[in-house]
């Protein structure tokens, strides 16, 4: 089978999708300003919080979910789970009343079975798949987590029966199935493209059993959603959710006070927000971290004491004065204080242009070099500003002989693309944690089989590093997977594949008629909860 570039048929397909107008701030519909446009209608083949903000949690379930309230693993489309005593094998029991989207393109004419559960993860797993090269055969987060070597075979008990075959035990399988990436699919969907030699649309014009089905995509316009009427769980108070793409700031601000919007991301201004009567603001403490990543396939960052200097001369406080406005706490590792591996024995990098200079000599630029820097093109919880953050980093590195180049003229779809790539010298961008378990900062984004995958920003991949991590995976004892990880931690402070910099707070700003919880920790955006009045 063919492979197909998924961003170039996303436009050759959608663009062409006209219609209706954006919609109206209606009780019975839900505009939402988004930062930017998803790369993707599936979330196994994305790890952007931009595209899994618009599609995860509106159009599909997974076997498992965490709580709102206490961030436990609770049961989805799977009504219950057992796990043997070695760990080895987990059988999960299915609901036997969930529908799948009826569509302009697809009418489904059973309900979800196991069936969908296995070709869901057999799609990803077998590279003899026939939808598994359909967008390239990229699944990063899958991919970065090893999740082929460690599921030996899925298992089909009976029609709502499923059972998961591990190669060993693995500490974060759960949470792995629990995260926005692990969605289950239409079989009888993927079969009617298959017959009509249409494969590239399962990632385009999606079939789920969530709370909304697709209706229309604008490219860099609108994203239009109807509600699922014959959704599983409670029925959803919202008929029509509108994601109005919207990348300035300052415009979705205005949208908003227009009465264009009912909720925006990234919100601007909070002084400003909080003024007025009829709008509220809201934030929630992330699972996060923003950072400076280094391609350390590329010179001069393939030396690691020219990561070690530029760590020491950038001001991280400043730079949360100026672009978090207090709202973050500067990063001393990549794990946030809140979280239990959290290791208060390592500092970090503080703030040192004598030491970053020794440094920087002592690798043998004693009169400085010049380097890129990749801006995030579009707001991030972990980044609100990507673009001032490196314009005050660039001031930094001026003070120890470091020239600043700025790369900002991508937009998110080709940025990101490109730096999968490792087109890139240095980036600025960040992680947001899909589940609490710590490997989730560790594995998907640092990794030896991460870089394979292009998620590994940094292109850095340490057996060590892994063994560790590894390691913490064989065990479910806290104490001994927190000294794991403090290993693992020291490395990297040791080698900076990449600069922590904040852990921040993530902030929505809404109409106060619009109800219902939108924010979690981590993970994406969620609408079936939401109602106006």
């Amino acid at each position: 089978m063919k492979q197909f570039n998924l961003l170039g048929l996303l436009l050759l397909l959608l663009s062409g999708c006209y219609g209706e107008d954006k919609g109206s701030l209606s009780a019975n519909s839900v505009i939402y300003c988004a930062e930017g446009s998803p790369e993707s209608f599936n979330p196994q083949t994305v790890t952007s919080g931009t595209t899994i903000d618009a599609i995860s949690y509106q159009l599909y379930d997974r076997l498992i979910s965490f709580q709102t309230k206490d961030n436990e693993i609770g049961p989805s489309l799977a009504k219950s789970w057992h796990v043997t005593r070695d760990g080895k094998m987990i059988t999960f029991y299915l609901r036997k009343d969930v529908s799948f989207h009826q569509t302009d393109y697809f009418t489904p004419t059973r309900s979800l079975n196991a069936d969908d559960v296995l070709f869901s993860f057999n799609r990803l797993l077998d590279p003899g798949h026939n939808f598994h090269f359909v967008s390239g055969g990229k699944y990063p987060f899958f991919q970065s987590v090893g999740f082929s070597s460690l599921v030996d075979d899925i298992e089909k008990i009976n029609d709502y029966t499923v059972r998961f075959k591990l190669s060993r035990a693995d500490s974060s399988f759960l949470a792995n199935l629990a995260t926005d990436f692990a969605v289950i699919l239409s079989a009888e969907y993927a079969g009617q493209l298959a017959a009509e030699d249409n494969h590239q649309k399962i990632d385009l014009l999606p079939v789920g059993t969530g709370p909304y089905k697709f209706k229309e995509y604008r490219v860099g316009s609108l994203i239009r959603y109807y509600r699922h009427e014959n959704y599983w769980r409670d029925q959803v108070a919202i008929e029509q959710l509108v994601y109005d793409i919207t990348p300035s700031k300052t415009g979705r601000l205005t949208k908003l006070l227009a009465n264009e919007c009912d909720v925006i991301a990234y919100p601007v201004a909070h002084e400003k927000i909080t003024e007025h009567a009829n709008l509220t603001l809201e934030a929630v403490t992330s699972f996060n971290v923003s950072y400076l990543g280094f391609n350390t396939q590329k010179p001069p960052f393939d030396n690691k004491l020219v990561r070690q200097a530029i760590a020491y001369a950038i001001n991280k406080q400043a730079i949360i004065d100026a672009i978090y406005f207090g709202h973050a706490e500067v990063a001393k590792s990549l794990l946030p204080a809140s979280s239990w591996a959290h290791d208060r024995s390592i500092a970090g990098h503080g703030f040192s242009i004598s030491k970053a200079k020794a440094l920087l000599a002592q690798a043998g630029y004693p009169d400085g070099l010049t380097m890129d820097i990749w801006a995030l093109p579009v707001q991030r919880a972990y980044n609100p500003n990507a673009l001032t953050t490196a314009k005050l980093i660039q001031a930094d590195l001026q003070q120890i002989g470091v020239t600043v180049n700025i790369v900002s003229n991508y937009e998110w779809s080709t940025f990101s693309r490109l730096l999968a790539r490792g087109e890139h010298q240095a980036v600025l961008l960040g992680w947001s944690a899909d589940h609490p378990d710590p490997d989730n900062f560790f594995t998907p984004i640092l990794s030896c089989a991460s870089m394979n995958t292009g998620n590994n920003r940094a292109f850095w991949c340490d057996p060590t590093f892994d063994n560790f991590l590894y390691q913490s995976l064989q065990t479910t004892n806290t104490r001994e997977r927190k000294k794991h990880y403090a290993q693992a931690l020291r490395i990297l402070s040791e080698e900076v594949p990449l600069l922590p910099i904040a852990h921040s707070r993530r902030y929505q700003a809404r109409h106060k008629n619009v109800q219902g919880e939108l924010l979690h920790p981590f993970g994406g955006i969620d609408f079936s909860g939401v109602s106006k009045n």
